[in-house]
C-alpha cells in the first residue's frame, strides 16, 4: 500500500512564509513526477508546482518567483516554500505523485495526500 502524507500549512500573514511538506510510503518501486495542487471552494483543483525525479520543476504563473518546489528522492519526499504569501494563495493544498508500486512491473499509479490547509490573512 502506498500513501502520501502532508505535513505543514497553517495560518499566516500576509506576505509571509509557510512550508508544506509530503512523504511517499509503502512498497515503492520509484516515484516518478511530485507535485503540488491547490483547491478552494467551488472551484477546480489547479496545479502549482512539478518535479520531475530530475529535478526539472514548472510552477503556476500565480506562485512564480514565490513559491519554490524541491524533492529529496533518497527519502522520496517533496516540500513546498511558499514566499510573500497573498490572501489568493488560501487554499487546500494538495501533494501528489506518480509512483510505480513494488511488483506492479513499470506501470505508474496517480496516488493524492489527504490535503493541507493554507490560510493567508490580509
Amino acid at each position: 500500500q502506498v500513501q502520501l502524507v502532508e505535513s505543514g500549512g497553517g495560518l499566516v500573514q500576509s506576505g509571509g512564509s509557510l512550508r508544506v511538506s509530503c512523504a511517499a510510503s509503502g512498497s515503492i518501486f520509484r516515484v516518478n513526477a511530485m507535485d503540488w495542487y491547490r483547491q478552494t471552494p467551488g472551484k477546480q483543483r489547479e496545479m502549482v508546482a512539478t518535479i520531475t525525479s530530475g529535478g526539472y520543476t514548472k510552477y503556476a504563473d500565480a506562485v512564480k518567483g514565490r513559491f519554490t518546489i524541491s524533492r529529496d528522492n533518497a527519502k522520496n519526499t517533496v516540500a513546498l516554500q511558499m514566499n510573500n504569501l497573498i490572501p489568493e494563495d488560501t487554499a487546500v493544498y494538495y501533494c501528489h505523485a506518480e509512483i510505480v508500486p513494488t511488483g506492479r512491473g513499470n506501470s505508474a499509479f496517480s496516488y493524492w495526500g489527504q490535503g493541507t490547509q493554507v490560510t493567508v490573512s490580509s
